[in-house]
């Protein structure tokens, strides 16, 4: 081979790995250099590649050759997988201080998941956080983004060969309980199929998730009446009149109706996602004060959109106009109705999940989600019992023979968000394959 030739070639390669994945050292906001291994990159789905999905890779910080590899999925569907780094799991979280103009700090955490497990957090579906559409998008839909996420995987991990013996699991919270049984079946039955190399797909882990939207929502009422949000009294005449179902109301069942607007006058200035933090603004906007728990959605953005980290991440210029925590102008079709079909096929070949719920959250209460486990109809193994951290209840758990468990978080609320640490002591048992 000629010395042009070899050139030509080395040059055609390098352009090819940057423009795949990029490695970050430095971070606007945060002081010195990572102390973990961050890789920035975009993913061309479709013949022309004309959707590029963007992801942040951290390398789990004990034993990236052996330890397993996740895929964070935040939730809306529309939310930046960024959330889920800085709020939930990730090693980097914002620093909760007035913004002054300058670029948002970042401190280090110290229950961040990649302490025992390489994750990518995938920003999905397209329009999501910094992944973008090279022509105008038609709407997307559950399916199709499952069918996309799994093209996502197959060509990042043939990217990154090092990591296709690792064990996988699919992760995520909120409305990805949409998206991730589907996406586990979809991962699941393509490994049977030619040509590309198999997933190591182990199971997955749902925290809080929307499962079967319109049968969860009636368990909102039973929530609130445990909590005592609403009276005894109050309760009894709408399981009386509604017969359980306080959502799609008969619009002749005018008693039903009256008592569903008497539980919303009681309900609706308790924060739905958290009922003991203070019910503040939780779209980040400008009006937020300082005070209020999400004032932190409202830095998010300011560090996202300031051009030096773009320049950090990078992210290509004109891709992207303003970057927004959530996304909620993306045309969608929620055209998954129950993910428990899922669920229950990815029980029967034997993957583990761990399906957890924080205990104050009004938007997907815990009772719901233990009833479509139910539902499944397995047998259970170890029953209802506290789990520990120091000798303190940190919450409840049970165990089924499919392989499944299910956990509360004491104190917690629709996201891991609200209690990192307790979440991540709870996941580094499972996936280690230790009791809770």
């Amino acid at each position: 081979m000629s010395l042009t030739l070899k050139f030509l070639l080395l040059l055609f390669l390098s352009h090819h790995v940057d423009s795949f994945g990029t490695i970050v050292k430095f971070l606007p906001g945060f002081e010195g250099p990572l102390p973990f291994e961050l890789e920035t990159g975009y993913v061309g789905i479709g013949e022309e590649e004309d959707v590029q999905v963007f992801y942040y890779f951290i390398k789990s910080e004990k034993n990236p050759k052996e330890d397993p590899l996740l895929l964070w999925l935040d939730g809306g569907p529309g939310c930046s997988s960024l959330g889920g780094l800085l709020f939930e799991n990730g090693p980097l979280a914002l620093k909760s201080k007035v913004y002054n103009g300058s670029t948002p700090s970042l401190v280090s955490t110290p229950y961040s998941w990649t302490k025992m497990a390489n994750i990518i957090y995938l920003d999905q579906p397209v329009g999501a956080g910094f992944s973008y559409s090279r022509t105008p998008l038609g709407k997307t839909s559950d399916t199709s983004e499952v069918k996309r996420i799994h093209k996502f995987l197959q060509k990042w991990l043939s990217k990154h060969p090092q990591f296709m013996s690792n064990s996988f699991y699919v992760t995520g919270d909120s409305y990805s309980g949409m998206i991730v049984p589907a996406l586990v079946q979809e991962i699941s039955k393509g490994n049977y199929i030619c040509c590309n190399p198999p997933i190591n797909l182990q199971g997955y882990v749902l925290g809080n998730p929307i499962t079967y939207a319109e049968h969860e929502k009636n368990y909102r009422i039973p929530f609130a009446h445990g909590m005592s949000l609403i009276s005894d009294e109050l309760y009894k005449s709408l399981k009386r009149a509604c017969k359980g179902n306080y959502e799609n109301v008969d619009p002749s069942n005018t008693k039903c109706l009256k008592l569903v607007e008497e539980y919303h006058k009681c309900t609706d200035k308790i924060n739905s996602q958290h009922t003991l933090l203070p019910d503040c603004d939780k779209k980040g906007m400008g009006e937020t004060s300082p005070d209020c728990y999400y004032y932190l959605y409202f830095l998010i953005e300011r560090w996202a959109n300031d051009e030096k980290v773009r320049e950090a991440l990078h992210i290509r210029k004109g891709t992207k106009g303003q970057w927004d925590r959530c996304n909620w102008t993306i045309p969608y079709d929620n055209n998954i109705l129950s993910s428990v079909p899922y669920h229950a096929n990815n029980s029967f070949r034997g993957y583990r999940s761990l399906i957890y719920s924080g205990d104050h959250d009004i938007t997907m209460p815990f009772q719901a989600t233990q009833a479509w486990i139910k539902s499944l109809n397995y047998s259970i193994v170890h029953d209802w019992r506290p789990w520990m951290i120091q000798d303190q209840i940190a919450g409840y758990t049970r165990t089924y023979s499919n392989k499944m468990t299910f956990a509360t978080i004491k104190g917690g609320g629709h996201t891991a968000e609200y209690l990192p640490n307790e979440t991540s002591i709870m996941f580094q048992r499972w996936i280690s394959g230790q009791p809770l």
